[in-house]
């Protein structure tokens, strides 16, 4: 199968329109992955997309998803670490009734809601062993038992899978099951973080000023030269998605025509040029933001339970919880309700 002809798709049931021309960047690192996506879409093999957080991985999915000739099935995301693991099961394959004690009906889950279309398994490396086992075979054979049934059900999905972790490390340390990471990483995408193209960010922030500007009806403000030296300065632990926050707020907040750097609410926006402050000031400013990011994504990770996630840390969960309290973080604020 060739590749689509046209870089525009449009997601009738969202309403979204896909355009690879909307992939801002001219970097190397940028364009090799971006000129993968319409190579992974014209074949129906899996995909498994790696990138820190906030570096589009879902967005990479979906456009290959609707390049491709799934196009017009269902495009469906699960978000694995948001669901409890007990539920995660009922929620891929489905349930009949009273298969367990709240099950008051028969469910179908995501997996035949995906049928003929694309699932995706975003933070896959939340699964626990056992939901590892369950989604080897289905993504082996494809097919499935819903939880209390005995007869099988095959399907057709495209399977794609996402994580901000080196899944063949987790593999090697046991955390992640081998032959699962195998059947996954069949065609692989690898998101380069927004400091690792850094040439990137001028772009990306017109883009972004652009965009908000269509939005609230207003004409796009332009980018200062101080704006755009603090830009280079940050090193954007939360990479395009922090960068597109940042131009959000300096638009929403002020509504500037030119943004300068004091319109930037970044968290280290006060903080001096590292090679002009003590070793031990830097240090210790690097550290902290360093402490808080980690805390935040492996909460989210784990919706924000703080067991789960002193256990994904591998810290004493007392020693954690003082963490998470010198930084004044809230873990409801990553709870995410599991499916009814």
């Amino acid at each position: 199968m060739s590749p689509p002809s046209c870089d525009i798709v449009h997601d009738a049931s969202s309403g979204r329109t896909h355009c690879l021309r909307n992939f801002v960047g001219n970097s190397p690192a940028f364009l090799q992955q971006k000129e993968r996506i319409h190579t992974f879409a014209a074949c129906d093999a899996g995909v498994l997309i790696l990138g820190e957080t906030g570096t589009g991985k879902e967005i990479c999915a979906q456009s290959i998803h609707y390049l491709s000739a799934r196009a017009s099935r269902p495009w469906v995301a699960v978000n694995c670490g948001a669901v409890p693991t007990e539920l995660i099961e009922s929620e891929l394959f489905g349930h009949v009734r009273g298969a367990f004690t709240s099950a008051q009906g028969a469910r179908e889950g995501l997996v035949a809601e995906a049928e003929g279309g694309t699932l995706l398994l975003d933070d896959v490396d939340c699964l626990s062993l056992a939901a590892q086992a369950k989604l080897l075979r289905f993504v082996q054979e494809q097919e499935y038992r819903p939880v209390g049934c005995n007869a099988v059900r095959r399907c057709d999905v495209r399977v794609i899978a996402s994580s901000n972790r080196d899944l063949h490390r987790l593999a090697l340390q046991g955390a992640f099951r081998q032959d699962l990471y195998f059947r996954l990483n069949v065609l692989t995408l690898n998101l380069p973080a927004l400091r690792e193209r850094s040439e990137d960010i001028r772009a990306l922030s017109l883009h972004f000023l652009a965009l908000f500007a269509r939005r609230l009806g207003r004409p796009a403000a332009a980018l200062g030269a101080s704006a755009l030296r603090r830009l280079m300065a940050h090193d954007w632990p939360g990479n395009v998605r922090e960068l597109e926050h940042a131009i959000e707020r300096a638009v929403l907040t002020f509504d500037p025509p030119v943004v300068l750097a004091e319109h930037l609410d970044l968290e280290d926006a006060q903080g001096a040029d590292p090679g002009c402050e003590p070793f031990g000031e830097s240090k210790a400013r690097v550290v902290q933001r360093f402490e808080r990011d980690y805390l935040e994504r492996v909460l989210a990770s784990c919706g924000g339970n703080v067991t789960r996630a002193a256990q994904l840390a591998r810290k004493n969960r007392r020693a954690f919880f003082e963490l998470i309290r010198k930084h004044q973080i809230e873990p409801s604020q990553f709870r995410t309700a599991g499916p009814a």
